[in-house]
């Protein structure tokens, strides 16, 4: 479980059904987007969302919408997906670019600093820069020090 900011933490599937971990880290809510897994005192939001596909925009704000009502509410958040490697950071990389107010690749930099295995396939990551209309090649931020 890689740690975001204090309220927001990217994971994988097998750390949504480890309630000891969870609760080490007082995780209070879960997106899921590769299974629904439920444990007392946590509320679980799954959304289906396919790796390597375009992401509807209904999902994405649904999803971004759901953390940032639970932050709101004082929640601690883990966005997880199968290895938390591209779903779960698209849906973080987003969340943050809402709630901060900052650029996709700001957003994104933040996201890696913190998970340096973060890696948006490209098809989710043209639909972040679709719906937020902000043109970021993959690969710029796929190897960022190339030209």
């Amino acid at each position: 479980m890689n740690k975001i900011r204090s309220w927001l933490y990217i994971g994988k599937y097998k750390e949504t059904k480890n309630f000891h971990l969870l609760s080490s880290f007082n995780m209070t809510s879960m997106l899921l987007l590769a299974e629904l897994v439920e444990h007392p005192g946590i509320t679980s939001r799954y959304l289906a969302v396919d790796d390597g596909v375009s992401l509807p925009t209904s999902l994405l704000q649904e999803g971004v919408q759901f953390v940032i009502d639970e932050k709101k509410r004082g929640h601690t958040i883990l966005v997880a997906c199968g290895a938390g490697i591209s779903r779960s950071v698209t849906f973080a990389t987003a969340v943050l670019k809402e709630i901060e107010q900052i650029s996709l690749s700001e957003a994104f930099q933040i996201v890696k600093q913190n998970h340096p295995e973060a890696m948006p396939h490209p098809a989710l990551w043209s639909s972040l820069c679709a719906y937020y209309n902000e043109a970021v090649s993959w690969r710029s931020i796929e190897k960022p020090n190339l030209p």
